[in-house]
């Protein structure tokens, strides 16, 4: 057998080793990560080619993260975290960039102080900003229960010719476009996120929600409980702040009607303890308490209203009940009563 020279042996092995090496290297080349992206279908399969016939190789559902490996036309071939491949159609997709968007949306109104809870009526996106052809990432399910946390108006369909009016019709944006309601929202799992205010119900207590009276509940509030015994019955009664607006979209504030609920021990029922109209008011507001040396220490809600060049001031109020007094900070001076807008009952 003839003996190569010792120098030809290396380098023939110096070749084998780097081709070796560049073998593992072209096959990650072919599944590069291009970007990270999230599904923002309730859940979608994942195929094993792009063709009129495939195979289901696997499931991703909502918010799930994936890498993008490869794109062809309408699809995107993905990795899900456990090391499944397949091709997804793009438009279930969305990129880092919306998903940072709702975590800091979620972040910035993590503690938001909640105004009411609500239920979905249908299935529902959380839009990172109000308008229906904005971005959304999740998607929750009718019946879902939600924290309200603030109003938005949005125009219903931009750039739109501008509807014909009617005695119904809401508000009207500066381009005649009707106006549309949104709810900044707070799920379960923490999410915060906007969607359309026709597809959440305020969750009011039937008890006083029948006190409605034709006016849309915006938000509601546990003042205090007091304690009562009907027919043998020992029960802890709720008292309620409620505040209310004309059921319309699009108005320029987000309530101009406060009512106080208070139970009447005698009779067994709710009546109104309180009551204003005519505010042009602004969420949040807060229901805290407060001492006042003889009174005890009692209840107390903080309402916030714009003034005619938009400044916002707040207005406290004192719960001793049945009364509801008004609580001027030093040197303030009441305001004259508030006259009743057109067609307010």
């Amino acid at each position: 057998m003839r003996r190569l020279p010792s120098f030809r042996v290396g380098a023939l092995a110096t070749l084998l080793v780097a081709g070796t090496l560049s073998l593992p290297a072209c096959g990650h080349g072919r599944h590069r990560v291009l970007e990270v992206a999230y599904v923002s279908a309730p859940q979608a399969g994942l195929r094993d080619q792009v063709a009129a016939m495939y195979n289901r190789v696997g499931n991703v559902k909502n918010g799930e993260r994936v890498e993008v490996l490869d794109r062809e036309k309408r699809f995107a071939r993905v990795r899900t975290a456990s090391g499944i491949e397949g091709w997804i159609e793009q438009r279930y997709l969305v990129d880092q960039k919306i998903y940072d968007a709702l975590q800091k949306l979620t972040q910035e109104n993590q503690n938001d102080p909640v105004q009411a809870p609500g239920v979905l009526r249908n299935d529902t996106n959380l839009h990172v900003t109000p308008g229906r052809e904005t971005e959304h990432l999740y998607q929750l399910a009718s019946g879902a229960k939600v924290a309200l946390l603030k109003r938005a108006t949005e125009e219903k369909q931009p750039g739109a010719p501008p509807p014909k009016p009617t005695a119904k019709s809401g508000a009207k944006s500066g381009s005649g476009s009707a106006l549309e309601d949104w709810w900044l929202v707070r799920d379960d799992q923490a999410r915060v996120g906007w969607v359309l205010a026709r597809m959440v119900d305020v969750d009011v207590p039937l008890e006083i929600a029948q006190y409605a009276e034709g006016q849309r509940f915006v938000a509601f509030f546990v003042l205090d409980q007091v304690p009562d015994s009907d027919k043998g019955v020992q029960k802890q009664v709720p008292q309620y702040l409620c505040v209310l607006t004309n059921p319309h979209d699009g108005l320029p504030y987000d309530f101009d009607q406060i009512r106080v609920f208070t139970w009447n021990l005698r009779k067994h029922r709710y009546e109104t303890a309180y009551r204003e109209h005519g505010l042009t008011g602004v969420l949040p507001v807060t229901v805290t308490r407060e001492d006042f040396d003889k009174e005890g220490n009692l209840p107390v809600f903080i309402v916030r209203v714009k003034d005619d060049a938009g400044n916002v001031s707040e207005r406290k109020y004192k719960l001793n009940t049945p009364i509801v007094r008004r609580v001027l900070a030093p040197g303030e001076v009441p305001a004259r009563p508030a006259r009743k807008r057109r067609g307010q009952s």
